[in-house]
């Protein structure tokens, strides 16, 4: 039998190739010539890339026997996700690959800024001598506020405890308990923005935490802080930010990545590369030899996992590994149920149960666990989820996973429920099912509410008091917003008792609408959650 082919078609350190091992016909193109790939592809198995090869779904078209797209990297850019999906290609990158490169690089930035070291050195190079120019600050006894205390963000806690700093975080998703095993107090956002003296970010990139550092949060910071990011560019309004330097509202920035890049001429981002006060890096986060050799063992092994038939831990568009097709379809719709879970829950998860009822007792359904968990972190961390990844996300939140089966649904085939225990003593569960010839995926409970509601993208929660012509409230509202709502269902216990109401919307909805039905309709739940899937 012949070797599975292996496509290097960008430069990767020797220790990707001896991670490949003896088992495949490894060759080498140059990923930037497209007619090259092109050809190369034609027999390939697997493509390595890092950022400059373009896998689209031309090149998808020139690769009939291609199983395996693997980004040596954690950014995914250059890989057309939709279209490797469409072809039955699984796509894999290294997410945990830079996560110490990109602490290190905001410590350096925190201490740039507070030195100013780069200012200092053009200047020196520049034959000047001007050291009262350059006076600096100490990090002793500041307070450094972390926006997001995932992975990242817990490796800065680690790293700035020796400086004996004060460190509060923002995390809506960490508990206190958490926290405080990293040193770190929990405080609002408001707070942390009121005490920092440096800020620094580590989101995920989504509709709701794009542009999160605004105008109206650097007005509320000291004049003398610093904010800095190497997580996304656009998690800081790059207009308000470059008002807020030219003004003096706070004291500078450290940037490593920028809503644009590189950086256009005349854009903003070039704007702020040029202030005195801001020190700027070429989106260096993952740039370290140590980095780009992780990444590329890591691909190396997820690429022999996938083409020896085994579970790929970090596949980003589909589960692989032996799974039984009965299983299968299941996964999606688990990962979206956790979605959901993370949308309504109103404090930290402390513990989930992953309940499988029905048919699929009679299965190995383990890989369901993971999906839930893929789920309901998602979108609350900075880091790109998988599902290696997803159990260490959980244990470094303290919290307890469990897989429970039976056979036992009586109203459809299967079942499954994520149940969770949240930090605020409350519980909460989601339910959904896949029904039909077409596997529909849908909703069909929500704590102890009865639904039946296809899973869409867009979907608003609303729990209240249920009385005559509430309907008719936010429906009016939505129809003057132009929101269109594509379906609803209405569960209750009993008449006069509390509603709970989900909605299909064509769009998402702004807050300031949601604000105003939630307090037309006296809601005691409202939100908006959005369900994606890759």
């Amino acid at each position: 039998m012949p070797k599975p082919v292996v496509l290097i078609a960008e430069v990767l350190s020797p220790a990707t190739i001896e991670a490949l091992g003896p088992d495949f016909d490894v060759r080498d193109v140059d990923g930037t010539d497209r007619e090259a790939l092109f050809a190369a592809l034609a027999d390939a198995d697997a493509v390595l890339v890092r950022s400059a090869t373009k896998i689209d779904a031309e090149a998808l078209s020139h690769a009939p026997k291609l199983k395996v797209v693997a980004r040596a990297g954690v950014g995914l850019d250059n890989v057309d996700i939709k279209a490797a999906t469409a072809a039955g290609v699984m796509v894999v990158n290294a997410p945990t690959s830079n996560i110490v490169s990109a602490a290190e690089l905001t410590v350096g930035h925190i201490l740039s800024l507070a030195r100013h070291i780069p200012a200092a050195h053009a200047s020196l190079a520049a034959g000047a001598w001007k050291r009262s120019s350059f006076t600096g600050t100490e990090l002793l006894e500041k307070t450094v506020g972390i926006v997001g205390l995932g992975r990242i963000g817990a490796l800065i806690a680690a790293r700035l405890s020796g400086f004996d700093v004060r460190l509060i975080a923002y995390d809506p998703y960490v508990t206190s308990a958490r926290a405080q095993q990293l040193g770190v107090q929990l405080v609002s956002l408001d707070e942390l923005l009121a005490e920092a003296d440096f800020l620094t970010i580590h989101m995920p990139k989504t509709p709701e935490t794009t542009g999160m550092i605004g105008a109206e949060q650097l007005k509320a910071m000291k004049p003398s802080a610093y904010v800095v990011n190497v997580a996304r560019g656009g998690l800081i309004d790059e207009d308000a930010l470059l008002e807020a330097l030219q003004t003096g509202e706070i004291a500078g920035a450290g940037l490593d990545v920028f809503t644009s890049e590189p950086p256009a001429e005349g854009s903003t981002a070039r704007a702020l590369t040029e202030l005195p006060n801001v020190v700027a890096t070429p989106h260096l986060g993952a740039s370290t030899e140590e980095a780009q050799e992780k990444a590329g063992v890591s691909v190396a092994r997820s690429v022999r996992l996938a083409l020896g038939g085994d579970l790929v831990p970090d596949a980003v568009n589909v589960a692989g590994g032996v799974i039984d097709p009965y299983v299968r379809p299941g996964i999606a719709l688990v990962e979206k149920l956790g979605q959901v879970f993370s949308g309504l829950a109103q404090s930290p998860l402390t513990s989930l149960d992953v309940e499988v009822h029905g048919e699929l007792n009679d299965y190995d359904v383990s890989v369901l666990k993971l999906a839930a968990l893929k789920g309901v972190f998602a979108n609350i961390v900075s880091e790109t989820v998988s599902y290696v990844n997803a159990p260490l996300l959980a244990e470094q939140r303290g919290v307890a996973v469990r897989l429970l089966k039976d056979d036992v649904s009586e109203e459809y085939r299967n079942v499954i429920t994520l149940r969770g225990a949240l930090s605020d003593g409350s519980q909460l569960s989601v339910s959904g099912t896949l029904t039909g010839p077409k596997q529909i995926e849908k909703l069909v409970g929500i704590n102890d509410h009865a639904l039946e509601l296809p899973l869409g993208q867009h979907h608003v929660v609303m729990l209240y008091t249920d009385r005559p012509g509430i309907v008719a409230v936010y429906g009016q509202k939505f129809g003057e917003a132009g929101v269109n709502i594509a379906g609803m269902q209405i569960a209750r216990r009993a008449a006069g008792d509390q509603a709970l109401s989900v909605l299909t919307l064509d769009s998402p909805v702004g807050d300031e609408l949601i604000d105003e039905i939630r307090e037309a309709i006296d809601a005691d739940l409202f939100r908006q959650i959005e369900v994606t899937t890759l």
